[in-house]
């Protein structure tokens, strides 16, 4: 079972709504993913058995999922993100660090190995965008990438309430030039997008076999592909969140982007009017262009 948000046609209201395996989309009487998680827990019941049971009194939608102007599902207060967490992360941070010396080690080897994860601040509500909207570019960079994520959504106790889809947009180059650049490198206006859609975690039997793929068009031109598979993660999701909240305040509906293992080739930088593509398998399909600030002033 997905939550999703959109925007109704005629009053431009966001509407929160749920959607089967079928497709079918059925309007929810609450205004947020967090009520739905707070009715639950009120009538001491699960989430997605609150949902099924507003479902079979209700009638889906007669516009299909694909003709909804989607919204992001839920409007995180913060995004927070892993890295480091899958070796092809850590191979591609080795090379942006040692300028190409594939055989080198850095402290990034040193974090994929410790207890102590990697976990930065990358977004906030002002900053995330959802499915559609406009991705920026930093006008300071010359080598950014997508990076297609895996995202948990996050109780105050730092539970993990849903999983949906997180693209932690990157800057190679500042990272690489010093890891204490890595806020600049990572937070920006709009360097964050979630959506299309939360997944009930309830409903998820295993959480580390999700298929996760990126593509990256320019000019209507597949460019990159890329395919990987949380199997492939070196730590556990319930682990990221424990340190995420230790000694910190998790606020409802924070989002904890967990790491990629999706990487463009090393010569490959986004553009202005590109489009990047992120599926998850029982999630959906994330869909954002890419503006150049620079190119927006020119115009």
């Amino acid at each position: 079972m997905r939550i999703i948000r959109f925007e109704e046609k005629q009053s431009q209201n966001p509407v929160l709504a749920a959607v089967t395996e079928e497709n079918k989309v059925y309007s929810l009487p609450y205004s947020s993913f967090l009520e739905v998680i707070e009715v639950a827990k009120t009538k001491d019941v699960r989430p997605v058995d609150l949902v099924n049971e507003i479902i079979t009194q209700s009638v889906p939608l007669t516009e299909s999922f694909d003709e909804l102007k989607l919204l992001v599902p839920v409007e995180a207060p913060e995004v927070w993100a892993a890295g480091v967490t899958y070796q092809k992360s850590k191979e591609a941070r080795n090379y942006e660090a040692t300028n190409g010396k594939l055989d080198a080690t850095t402290f990034y080897d040193k974090v994929y190995d410790a207890e102590r994860p990697e976990i930065f601040f990358k977004s906030t509500k002002e900053r995330t965008i959802g499915p559609s909207g406009d991705l920026f570019l930093r006008s300071d960079s010359n080598w950014q990438i997508p990076e297609p994520e895996l995202g948990l959504v996050l109780g105050s106790e730092g539970e993990i309430l849903g999983y949906t889809i997180g693209n932690d947009m990157s800057c190679r180059d500042i990272e690489g030039e010093n890891p204490l650049y890595l806020p600049q490198a990572k937070l920006w206006a709009r360097s964050c997008s979630i959506g299309p859609a939360i997944l009930l975690a309830e409903t998820v039997e295993d959480p580390y076999q999700f298929e996760i793929t990126c593509k990256i068009y320019r000019n209507e031109e597949l460019v990159v592909e890329g395919s990987a598979s949380t199997n492939q993660l070196k730590r556990k999701f319930d682990e990221l969140a424990s340190f995420l909240r230790k000694d910190n305040i998790v606020f409802p509906g924070t989002v904890l982007l967990t790491g990629t293992c999706i990487v463009p080739p090393n010569e490959f930088t986004l553009d202005d009017g590109d489009q990047i593509e992120i599926e998850i398998s029982n999630i959906g399909k994330l869909i954002n262009p890419v503006k150049s600030q620079v190119a927006q002033v020119a115009k």
